[in-house]
């Protein structure tokens, strides 16, 4: 990697850290807010699902707006508004005696900054490097930045809460704060003209992307969706389970939730590290880790031990650590620069859908039964293995200058020597 910009993707990296945990740290202490607040269950999910579901409708915005105007001019202001909207929040629960409305508008603010922030860091890891391998192994150090938030976020919200309710509120324009200084000081995003660009012209090259790229845009897009559906399902689930059958909470819970997060954040490291450029691997890294998932988690249907679930769900955690790098290196890699905010953003929304509808259907299947729920899972997991095998096609050049497909090459042979046979 350039020795010259490691600083600027340690600014970078702090970005998907902070949003998640802005996000992630709140779900260990819904039941103590719903207590502090006075408000039913329902009304307590509401401070994480309006979070998603602004930051869902914004997301493909801020994409276009940063492929305008520029990625740095996009993700400071949103910070910006982030951290204010955790200062909402907390002011809220400071001062106010209708804390709970305040704080849904806190919450809505930081929804607003998380569309301008996270979704922008992909694209801008591809406008940093000129190197494929370096841009690989960018986007694994952010995904597994993404991914370290979420094993640090159970036993940070956790811990905090312990001192007083309202304190993870408090932590979040901190931690926005300091995010804001590393990516002013030490981010040298590359320098980017406005662009004067129509709304016409850039839905015509969107769809013109779609008709060029959009068997495996929609593969990546839908797997993307399935995998944080499954990390947010099984986050929901193993919280309930400890607490409910197990009675363990606070830090302890925190904890035991980081293990399968721990998990997916060291995979998704390594892979970020060693796939490199090679897109054919990562195809099929893709495919076997979510053949690793699928197992793994119908596994997790039929135990009834917390260690075996547990245990299990730790496996689960390095399939999707195995695949999301790889679906970044896709996009970021696959799609000019020009429209690469655009399309990542896109690929964040759906992740954010699968973030979104996690908890609540989960809710539902869990009513019915375990293995209701974990087959569920698992069937998604067989579907979005399945995707992974014949919608994503990367191609490289023949020996003629032609494209070529490894599973094509595969078909034509056993074509050819089936002819041969008859020929004989």
């Amino acid at each position: 990697m350039q020795a010259d910009k490691r600083l600027d993707l340690l600014s970078v990296a702090s970005i998907p850290l902070i949003m998640t945990l802005g996000n992630s740290m709140l779900i260990p202490i819904l039941p103590m807010l719903q207590q502090q607040l006075d408000v039913t269950a329902f009304q307590t999910s509401l401070i994480i699902t309006v979070y998603s579901a602004v930051a869902i409708v914004l997301i493909p915005i801020a994409g276009f707006l940063s492929d305008c105007y520029g990625r740095k001019i996009v993700i400071i202001p949103s910070l910006i508004i982030a951290a204010a909207g955790g200062l909402i929040s907390v002011l809220a629960a400071l001062l106010s005696d209708n804390s709970y409305v305040l704080i849904l508008i806190g919450r809505m603010l930081q929804g607003v900054g998380a569309a301008g922030c996270a979704p922008i860091v992909l694209p801008l890891i591809g406008d940093m490097f000129r190197s494929e391998d370096d841009v690989s192994t960018g986007l694994g150090i952010v995904e597994t930045s993404n991914t370290f938030g979420k094993v640090l976020s159970p036993i940070l919200g956790a811990y905090l809460s312990t001192v007083v309710w309202y304190l993870p509120f408090l932590a979040i324009p901190i931690f926005c704060g300091v995010s804001i200084l590393l990516v002013w000081f030490l981010l040298k995003s590359p320098k980017q003209k406005p662009k004067n660009i129509t709304i016409k012209s850039f839905t015509g090259d969107i769809k013109s992307i779609f008709r060029q790229k959009g068997r495996w845009l929609y593969a990546i897009f839908a797997i993307g969706a399935i995998c944080m559906f499954i990390v947010f399902g099984v986050l929901f689930y193993l919280s309930s389970l400890l607490e409910k059958k197990y009675g363990i909470d606070g830090v302890i819970k925190g904890l035991i939730l980081a293990i399968p997060l721990g998990s997916l954040c060291l995979s998704s490291y390594l892979t970020g590290r060693f796939v490199g450029e090679n897109k054919r691997m990562m195809k099929w890294v893709t495919f076997f880790g979510l053949v690793i998932l699928a197992v793994a988690i119908f596994a997790t249907g039929f135990f009834k031990n917390i260690y075996l679930i547990v245990l299990s769900l730790f496996v689960s955690g390095v399939g999707i650590g195995m695949t999301l790098p790889c679906l970044d290196a896709f996009i970021t890699e696959g799609i000019e620069k020009a429209q690469r905010g655009t399309i990542t953003s896109m690929f964040s929304s759906m992740r954010f859908i699968g973030v979104a509808l996690g908890p609540p259907l989960v809710s539902i299947l869990m009513d019915i039964s375990q293995l209701t729920l974990f087959l569920t899972f698992a069937g998604l997991s067989l579907l979005a293995a399945v995707l992974s095998l014949f919608a994503i096609k990367p191609r490289s050049k023949g020996k003629k200058g032609e494209q070529k497909d490894l599973l094509d090459i595969i078909i034509k042979s056993m074509f050819n020597q089936r002819r041969l046979e008859k020929l004989k």
